[in-house]
């Protein structure tokens, strides 16, 4: 016959052993989660900084004469795909604002 403080002690033991596991990963989740918020802000900050060089972005023949649209003879860019290009990279840019203030409504 098992007595009976036997089973207390063990049940004891096993709760502690529980709950020193979980304090352990209670640990982890909040190193976890102090690292995403030291990655989110600095995704945000190179997010802000793109942002601002895009509207600081002057394409050419936007200011003085007119556009000079150049064709694929090796010149670069013509005056439409530069035009293009920033366009989809404010784009890009929303997406991921919208996206990091998604994850922020998140928390």
């Amino acid at each position: 016959m098992i007595q009976p403080g036997f089973m207390d002690a063990a049940n004891e033991h096993n709760d502690h052993q529980l709950l020193a596991g979980l304090e352990k990963n209670v640990g982890r989740l909040v190193e976890q989660l102090s690292e995403c918020r030291k990655e989110n802000e600095l995704l945000k900050s190179e997010v802000l900084s793109l942002q601002n060089i895009l509207r600081s972005f002057k394409l050419p023949g936007t200011e003085g004469p007119e556009p000079k649209v150049s064709g694929t003879s090796g010149e670069g860019f013509s005056y439409a795909d530069k035009l293009q290009i920033k366009q989809k990279l404010v784009m890009i840019l929303q997406k991921i604002e919208r996206e990091l203030r998604g994850e922020k409504a998140g928390f």
